[in-house]
């Protein structure tokens, strides 16, 4: 279990920084190198103020797609090294975004003006442009018929149990139900890493994991203690979201320059961009009921182990989706797994939250904050070990796959 220490925002000093073998530190003469990274790092604010504004992401397409579009086009405008790699940069960020958020146009407009004054005007501003244009063209036109833009089919839940079905207090349909069909950025398939069958609701192990989250994850559960719960409250947003804010603050404190940010960010979202395709492959493959349905009607489920209890509520709300495997278990796996290859295992960081956000956790290792989100769940009331446990060996299988077959 991750190791962490809770913050008031308020409190917080300035941002821990460890020289790490891996990724040395910038010295001075590295310095004006190393600044340039910024100009990924803020394309990468950006987007994430975008995915954060309400309506502003379309719904049938997960946000994951559209990080890894645009750091793919980064990355490999910078690759390109025909002139001013800052410029090319700043216009790959742009050009895809504008792209895939229209309405943002103005905004994004007044980004890119901002960014390319910090460029002398010549050949070598001109050129990055190009190059950034040239980039984002190709990835965009590459990712253009991949499946994202099917027609979500409709779910029929099943009646057996272990059969997932919608669940309260909304009981909504089920989203993302086309996305394993979505062609990945660096794995061969979507099902290339799919998770091991689910217990069997008869087994030990099953027992086990529901007695675990029906006492942690009750909306009134005196068993949790206060720190779980605010674990619980702390990471219940987008788990994609901290991780690119926590990849942010490692490339700010070790210095990291400006191709070795574009990679850095291009890996970890390809990353997270193929993990989302995975969960949700093994989701409706599997199609296991969440904790709330299976702890209300733990008296059909065959196992003398298990009690059911009908007013049963978790701390959270469950998202409209199937419990096996555990997104955040999956995300937060893959994210510490890429950030680990970069920066190494013990890196010192504090992580903030959209959804607490006076609160800050510090760790002295990404799989500190990995083991800490998936486990989360738990306490939330939304997720079993089961889910958490498959989870971080999906997330670890598909980033040492994309580590190994990256191209950027």
């Amino acid at each position: 279990m991750g190791k962490a220490m809770v913050v008031m925002a308020a409190t917080v000093g300035a941002a821990l920084s460890t020289a790490m073998a891996y990724v040395p530190q910038a010295r001075p003469a590295q310095a004006a190198t190393a600044t340039r990274g910024e100009v990924v790092i803020q394309w990468n604010r950006t987007l994430l103020g975008i995915v954060r504004t309400p309506g502003a992401q379309p719904a049938t397409v997960h946000a994951t797609r559209n990080f890894a579009i645009m750091h793919t086009a980064i990355a490999d405008a910078v690759d390109a090294r025909s002139g001013s790699g800052y410029a090319a940069a700043a216009e790959a960020g742009h050009d895809s975004l504008t792209a895939l958020y229209p309405a943002r146009r103005a905004d994004l407009d007044r980004q890119l003006r901002d960014e390319l004054a910090n460029v002398p005007d010549g050949p070598a501003k001109t050129a990055g442009v190009r190059a950034g244009q040239r980039a984002a063209a190709a990835v965009l036109a590459d990712r253009a018929h991949d499946g994202s833009d099917a027609t979500p089919p409709p779910f029929v839940p099943g009646d057996r149990p272990g059969d997932y079905r919608p669940t309260p207090p909304a009981f909504a349909a089920p989203v993302f139900t086309h996305w394993s069909g979505v062609r990945p950025f660096v794995l061969e398939r979507g099902d290339q890493f799919r998770p091991r069958p689910y217990p069997a609701l008869t087994s030990r192990t099953y027992a086990k994991a529901l007695n675990e989250v029906q006492l942690l994850g009750e909306d009134t559960s005196t068993e949790r203690t206060a720190d779980q719960t605010v674990q619980a409250r702390f990471w219940a947003a987008p788990i994609w979201n901290y991780w690119n804010e926590i990849a942010q603050d490692a490339a700010q404190r070790h210095g990291t320059g400006l191709a070795a940010t574009a990679h850095l960010f291009a890996t970890l979202d390809r990353t997270f961009a193929d993990a989302a395709i995975a969960f949700y492959d093994g989701k409706y493959h599997y199609r296991v009921w969440r904790p709330v349905t299976a702890v209300r009607a733990a008296d059909t489920d065959g196992n003398p182990r298990t009690h059911a209890d009908p007013a049963w509520n978790p701390l959270a709300v469950t998202p409209p989706d199937p419990s096996y495997p555990g997104a955040h278990s999956v995300v937060g796996e893959a994210g510490a797994t890429v950030l680990t290859s970069f920066f190494g295992p013990d890196d010192h960081f504090t992580v903030h939250s959209e959804s607490l956000p006076d609160v800050t956790r510090s760790f002295t290792g990404y799989q500190d904050a990995a083991d800490e989100a998936g486990l989360s769940r738990i306490y939330a009331g939304i997720h079993t070990r089961i889910d958490h446990t498959a989870g971080q060996t999906l997330g670890s299988r598909v980033a040492q796959y994309v580590l190994t077959h990256r191209t950027s």
